[in-house]
């Protein structure tokens, strides 16, 4: 699926290749294991032979590794999903960028072996949690009665979630790895750098916490609680560490096989070593962290990751979208009234700009989702003999390249999501067999199983119309301007052949009466037929509208406008 394609991708402009070309230049200086291999990528990257060097790579059989990190103390939410579908766009673009010739794998990594610190607002049952806090959120009962834990609880439904979605992942439980062995060699080490890692930490903390800090949270022998205490001793030829427990008795333990829990920039930068990450992202509120997390990583023999900070997702009042407030948009939310595909596009765009997150996005991100796939599937330009031939824009550059992974579908909705929006309001469409009754008269045999993704979009314009939409309708009666220019109209409609669904036939009547009305901007006039016939001051191109609404409904909607009923009833 990506061979052949890193002629597209060394000229591609869209960020996930930008960060692709930066991963393989860091791959090829840092990710080689011995010094000759250094030194071969090092020669053929100052001649200018990529292709070699990637078949170097190739031939070592390693694969580069992407990571992205969770924190399971709350309920997932899109801001999660976003840093998974973006780390999947890069590792795409890096498989294109270099045919598909290194193996690659995608690590979502859980923070489940942290202690549970604060009971989330957006839950009913707190008892449970509340009687849990400070224990291992994969110890933490699940208040929910579901999961064997809290943590084990929010991993399902982040699992959940991304397997809907298709995502290609290995998911990593912090408690497994600690518990395993896995990270055992790592901490170790870190053991022996325990005061190198100290002068990296202290002076990122305010005086009170330098006092009791230490690297290491030792988990409680007695309450099973995460406790943050200081290291009153510590013995690395035995690999244990001293600290005083919650009854006050001085207690020695191993730091390996999960009786201790790093704090979290000195976890990060023992899983990035442990687990020889190559690229991992961050949110822009964590940039002195990732610095602070690739010194240490430096102190454990590592190389920090390749990565780039995001800009956070606001809601609609501004203000930072927490899984512990549960403000903004959900997954679950976003489902409702959009394609997943759509949620996969708004992620793409602009990830260094801080974007609001709510519902009023939705429906146009689905659409501009649906532009860019059309753009994308629409066939080349015939070339004209004697012309020079037309710029064709580079097909991995379109988002909808980037959302779906480099196999973009061939077949887009042919009706849009507004579209949709004001069919339902006009047919009054209380359910999908009505809207459906309207779109399989417009594209004959159309049916749900037929056109997969304009299924997804009618059942979220239905959704949303009823919960967005109908509560904010507000009709209005017509000038005597827009009853002439709508009599006008409906001479016109009336006029055109019999079952016409000509959509560009009768945008022209359309425009043809706001102009012969004398509207200036012809805007004035479309504002106006979807303020009297829909109850809203947006919509669609009419025309389209008409098409698939029909041209006899349309005229009885525009007659009983011009007698004064009630349209929304």
């Amino acid at each position: 699926m990506f061979q052949g394609l890193s002629h597209h991708a060394r000229d591609a402009k869209s960020w996930p290749f930008e960060q692709a070309r930066n991963l393989l230049a860091r791959i090829l200086t840092y990710g080689l294991e011995t010094d000759a291999e250094r030194d071969l990528a090092s020669t053929l990257i100052n001649a200018g032979k990529t292709d070699e060097a990637v078949k170097e790579l190739k031939a070592l059989g390693r694969p580069v590794r992407f990571e992205t990190g969770y924190g399971p103390s709350g309920l997932p939410h899109i801001g999660t999903f976003g840093e998974v579908a973006r780390t999947t766009m890069v590792r795409a673009a890096f498989r294109a960028l270099t045919d598909d010739a290194i193996p690659t794998r995608l690590l979502c990594f859980s923070d489940d072996m942290d202690g549970l610190r604060k009971v989330p607002d957006n839950i009913e049952n707190k008892a449970v949690l509340e009687e849990d806090l400070g224990k291992p959120l994969t110890v933490v009962r699940d208040p929910f009665g579901e999961y064997p834990s809290f943590g084990a609880h929010n991993n399902a439904r982040l699992r959940a979630f991304l397997d809907s979605f298709g995502f290609e992942y290995e998911f990593l439980s912090s408690t497994d790895c600690y518990k395993g062995g896995l990270f055992d060699t790592t901490l170790l080490w870190a053991l022996q750098k325990f005061d190198a890692i100290q002068e990296v930490m202290l002076p990122t903390l305010g005086e009170e916490r330098r006092a009791s800090y230490s690297p290491f949270l030792p988990i409680s022998p007695k309450t099973g609680r995460v406790l943050q205490v200081p290291t009153l001793e510590r013995n690395p030829g035995k690999g244990t560490i001293t600290f005083r427990d919650e009854d006050g008795e001085l207690t020695e333990v191993m730091v390996t096989g999960g009786r201790v829990k790093m704090q979290w920039k000195p976890d990060w930068a023992m899983r990035w070593t442990a687990l020889g990450i190559d690229y991992e992202m961050a949110g822009k509120d964590l940039i002195d962290s990732v610095k602070a997390s690739a010194k240490i990583c430096h102190i454990l023999g590592g190389e920090p990751p390749e990565g780039f900070n995001y800009e956070l997702f606001l809601d609609e009042n501004n203000q930072k979208i927490s899984k512990s407030k549960g403000n903004g948009l959900t997954m679950e939310d976003w489902l409702r009234y959009g394609a997943p595909e759509s949620l996969a596009y708004y992620m793409f765009q602009s990830p260094k700009s801080a974007k609001r997150l709510f519902f009023d996005v939705i429906p146009k991100a689905t659409d501009e989702y649906l532009q860019q796939l059309e753009a994308l599937n629409r066939p080349k330009p015939e070339p004209v003999p004697g012309e020079a031939p037309k710029p064709v824009p580079n097909p991995v550059d379109n988002p909808v390249w980037h959302v779906h992974a480099g196999a973009p579908p061939a077949q887009s909705s042919p009706v849009s999501f507004s579209l949709l929006l004001n069919l339902t309001s006009a047919a009054n469409a209380s359910n999908q067999d009505i809207l459906w009754g309207f779109i399989s008269r417009y594209i004959p045999g159309a049916t749900a199983e037929t056109q997969p993704l304009l299924a997804k979009l009618a059942a979220g314009a239905i959704n949303y119309y009823e919960d967005f939409v109908r509560p904010n309708k507000v009709f209005r009666a017509p000038t005597d301007q827009e009853r002439a220019a709508m009599q006008d109209l409906l001479a016109r409609l009336k006029a055109l052949p019999a079952g016409c669904q000509d959509a560009e036939l009768i945008q022209n009547e359309v425009y043809a009466a706001g102009k012969d009305a004398g509207f200036e901007p012809l805007r004035l006039w479309f504002t106006a037929l979807y303020e009297v016939l829909l109850g809203q001051s947006q919509g669609p191109r009419f025309g389209s509208f008409v098409a698939i609404y029909g041209v006899a409904e349309t005229v009885d909607l525009i007659e009983r406008a011009l007698r004064g009923e009630d349209l929304a009833a």
